[in-house]
């Protein structure tokens, strides 16, 4: 397993985790709880794949990403309790997997022919937050991305530094770079509370 591949694992377990809790909090039912895991984990990257015509999404061909979804909103439903005290953890894996995504979604748009800047910074941002979004809606909110710390701002500037340095260097090194720049704006945002102007 790759470093990335790892890293992927960790953010879809932290999105799932996110999405659950979102679940448990709405009172919602099993069903429930379990399809707003699968919408934060996968929504993201099947609207990605759909976008670009990379049907059926990757979601359904590899049924990891499923998988491992599923067993964290279980996880979820059994000990919600005590999952609050690992809200630091969940934040850094939530960091890890935001930087993941976005590099995903930005190399898969490169790989697929679309090397414009419009093109390459929206599906990097759609892949890191989409499903977040698609679970707001389900859970009839604001989606956070809109009111919350720095985190689709974070995605937008990683995904601009891939599209900045792809022509220069490996896929993988611009891949890197973006997971870098956006898990560390990410942490940083959450530790020293940094938002975007609102207005008033």
């Amino acid at each position: 397993m790759t470093v990335m591949a790892f890293f992927d694992f960790i953010g879809t377990v932290a999105f799932a985790i996110a999405g659950a809790m979102v679940g448990v909090q709405k009172k919602l039912d099993i069903f429930g709880v379990t399809v707003l895991a699968l919408a934060t984990a996968v929504g993201g990257g099947i609207v990605r794949d759909v976008v670009i015509g990379n049907t059926p999404p990757l979601a359904f061909r590899d049924s990891i990403y499923v998988v491992v979804s599923l067993i964290s909103a279980v996880f979820v439903m059994g000990l919600h309790h005590h999952v609050k005290r690992f809200n630091k953890v969940i934040q850094v894996c939530d960091a890890v997997g935001l930087g993941v995504f976005a590099a995903a979604g930005a190399n898969m748009a490169v790989e697929f022919g679309y090397s414009n800047l419009l093109t390459v910074t929206f599906l990097s941002v759609v892949t890191a937050v989409g499903g977040g979004i698609i679970r707001d809606i389900f859970a009839q909110q604001i989606p956070a991305v809109f009111c919350r710390e720095i985190y689709a701002t974070a995605a937008l500037l990683g995904a601009l530094c891939f599209y900045i340095t792809y022509p220069y260097v490996q896929p993988s090194e611009a891949m890197y770079l973006c997971f870098i720049v956006t898990t560390g704006l990410r942490l940083f945002a959450v530790e020293y509370h940094w938002d975007l102007p609102r207005v008033r």
